[in-house]
């Protein structure tokens, strides 16, 4: 890295931190309940405090989240402005790209073939995509599908590659509209060496979930969007959430903008219109913070959750068996499983989640086991560590804020 400031390797579909002037804004906040609710849970004067203050004090255009409470129950927060060019105030569960968040919709997919008999986790990936993975960055014959679905293969990060992380996000502006094929990252990965040896450390790689994409598509024969689409976002009824269509940039339905920085001193420019092939399987769809608070509680099998039969009992035993990742986030004390992570809170909350970063957009989230989540995203790029930190208080204190 050339830049001045990082951020762990994880879930980041932009290789270096977004940068722009901390920009004065009129706040606003609102607060909802799920649809069909009885009553809506208390609103948390607390919560609003942190999320203004990711306005305020570190500059982000906007934020929204949802937080699910024990029984059920969203309330949705917002803070700042839906469009920067407007300064209308931003609307309540907007869309919003969710990134790598979407690698816990696929690993769902993986670990549902899983169960029906159609993939072993510990095969290797040649027998899935034989052939397939060969080169510097490794081979598909010493690695085996849990390897991927648990960031310890040692591939490298095709999107390190691709992006540039030299040139930080004016490589991510320059290639915002650039529709990528998931072989061409594949082989740019491939070209590359590889990390460690499988099996004998932790790292996070977008290519690992490109792979596990691919071999869903080899197994089923059908596309991997569809194969998430039909087996979860249907199954769970998240009405807001989607796979987008090859080569669609913008968003459907009620979205904020979302903005990046090319430096430090670089004002805001505007990338909603952003081509999300880059992510692919590892992080290409579309949801609202409400629609995610329930996807993590139904995959997590949370206390009383709707839809936790998504995953049968032993393919959830075998997604919660986690590792060290130690730079999963800035913070101390995280471990990762296939597809989700896990950390104990400072108020001993025991909470897991993912999250994720792409041109415009970045999501953090929680769910405790007795069904509470918490979701946070923000229109923009983090500019510094101290920011992505600040993202992430925000979630722990909306967790710990709702404990019993």
């Amino acid at each position: 890295m050339t830049t001045t400031t990082t951020r762990p390797r994880r879930r980041s579909l932009a290789a270096a931190l977004a940068g722009a002037a901390v920009l004065s804004l009129g706040l606003t906040s609102a607060a909802t309940a799920a649809p069909g609710a009885h009553q809506a849970p208390p609103r948390s004067a607390a919560v609003q405090r942190e999320l203004d203050d990711l306005v305020r004090e570190n500059g982000f255009p906007g934020v929204l989240a949802a937080v699910r409470d024990a029984d059920g129950r969203v309330t949705n927060y917002t803070a700042g402005v839906q469009d920067l060019a407007t300064g209308d105030p931003i609307h309540a569960d907007g869309r919003v790209r969710i990134a790598s968040n979407t690698k816990t919709f696929t690993a769902v997919v993986v670990l549902q073939l899983v169960g029906e008999g159609e993939v072993s986790l510990d095969a290797p990936v040649e027998t899935y995509l034989p052939g397939v993975v060969r080169g510097p960055g490794g081979d598909g014959r010493s690695i085996t599908v849990r390897q991927l679905l648990q960031q310890t293969s040692g591939l490298p990060d095709y999107d390190t590659v691709v992006a540039d992380v030299t040139r930080g996000d004016t490589a991510l502006l320059d290639i915002r509209h650039t529709y990528f094929e998931p072989s061409q990252l594949l082989q740019a990965a491939l070209a590359a060496p590889a990390e460690f040896a499988p099996g004998t450390a932790w790292q996070y790689s977008n290519t690992n979930y490109l792979l596990a994409g691919l071999l869903v598509q080899r197994v089923t024969g059908r596309p991997i969007g569809e194969q998430i689409t039909q087996r979860v976002i249907d199954r769970l009824g998240l009405e807001d959430t989607y796979w987008p269509a090859a080569g669609e940039q913008g968003i459907r339905g009620e979205h904020p903008r979302g903005y990046l920085a090319a430096g430090e001193d670089a004002p805001w420019t505007d990338v909603t219109e952003t081509d999300p092939s880059l992510g692919w399987a590892a992080g290409q769809l579309v949801s609202t913070p409400s629609d995610l608070a329930r996807f993590q509680a139904a995959v997590l099998g949370a206390d009383g959750a709707e839809g936790s039969d998504v995953l049968a009992p032993a393919q959830r035993a075998e997604l919660l068996q986690t590792v060290p990742a130690a730079e999963f986030e800035p913070e101390p004390g995280w471990s990762y499983g296939l597809g989700l992570a896990h950390r104990t809170l400072s108020c001993g909350v025991e909470a897991w989640g993912h999250g994720g970063d792409i041109q415009g957009y970045e999501t953090r989230n929680l769910v405790t086991s007795d069904g509470r989540s918490v979701v946070v995203a923000v229109t923009a790029l983090p500019r510094t560590l101290e920011d992505l930190s600040d993202v992430n208080a925000a979630v722990e204190a909306a967790v710990c804020d709702g404990r019993s």
